[in-house]
């Protein structure tokens, strides 16, 4: 693991950071006609809303921007073979290692948008049991099982490992983030016991009590840093762009507020939704702009 931090930490370092572009937020110097910049994201809630922020601020630059929505996996090895331009998250050191450490001499990380992340197995708060050594004890509140997400996630691969090495006799059960939350909902809504894969950013956190059950075993690492990936070659071509990802960062506070005002947006309205974020934050959106 030290092995692939200090690649990334190098490769990261390596992002071109210096061409001016935007005299102001929204108004950008125009790019070459018919550029079009492919975007690839998983569908978690705070990728999918910095995947719209970056698409406002791409084609406010002038550029075409094309997203596509798929597992960590398939995102990996499109990027590494040229096939999409940037993956917009990826979560290192430690969810991500396996697909970094095949992919990674193919791929550049442009930048680190945010250094406070975190996963784990999180129940309610009102939940009676502080650590995942315990899950057994209270094996029948949670009806033996922990609710995942998809099965390709990072996350997954953690909580199975979680499972064995805590010698735990539960059930792994793959869904999707949404059906996660929802199931999360229900059971707060009638005071039961849930454990589910979770993690920080996200805004489940700023709505319901929740807590991460400690996990002494060290099964799902510790803080965590969000990159942004380029294919390789792709600062070099558009070191405009490389720029941008290079410098932009957010707090807690910032992704909760982008991730809570794209929640429950209907189709057609993230555009609206980001411009009136990015209005309430303009002085860190301008930051950003070499």
């Amino acid at each position: 693991m030290n092995r692939i931090k200090s690649k990334w930490v190098a490769t990261l370092s390596a992002a071109v950071v210096g061409i001016g572009l935007l005299s102001g937020c929204g108004q950008a110097q125009q790019a070459d006609e018919g550029d079009t910049i492919r975007l690839a994201y998983v569908n978690w809630a705070e990728g999918v809303a910095v995947m719209h922020l970056t698409t406002v601020l791409l084609e406010d630059m002038g550029y075409n921007v094309e997203s596509t929505m798929a597992d960590v996996a398939p995102i990996y090895s499109s990027v590494a073979q040229g096939n999409q331009d940037i993956m917009i998250e990826t979560w290192l050191p430690h969810t991500h290692a396996a697909y970094y450490e095949r992919y990674g001499e193919q791929v550049d990380l442009i930048s680190t948008w945010y250094d406070e992340a975190r996963i784990g197995l999180v129940v309610p708060d009102y939940v009676t049991i502080d650590s995942i050594a315990e899950l057994n004890d209270a094996r029948d509140r949670f009806n033996g099982r922990i609710t995942g997400i998809d099965a390709g996630a990072g996350i997954m691969g953690s909580s199975e490992n979680a499972i064995e090495n805590y010698g735990l006799d539960f059930e792994l059960l793959a869904s999707s983030e949404a059906a996660m939350t929802a199931a999360l909902q229900n059971a707060i809504d009638n005071g039961d016991w849930i454990v589910v894969t979770g993690w920080s950013p996200h805004w489940k956190f700023a709505r319901y009590d929740l807590k991460y059950l400690e996990d002494p075993l060290g099964d799902f690492g510790a803080t965590e840093l969000i990159h942004s990936a380029a294919r390789l070659g792709f600062v070099d071509e558009y070191p405009d762009i490389a720029a941008l990802f290079a410098n932009m960062s957010f707090d807690a506070e910032q992704i909760g507020s982008l991730m809570d005002i794209m929640d429950g947006v209907p189709d057609g309205g993230e555009e609206r939704a980001i411009r009136s974020w990015i209005s309430d934050n303009q002085a860190l959106v301008a930051s950003w702009l070499p």
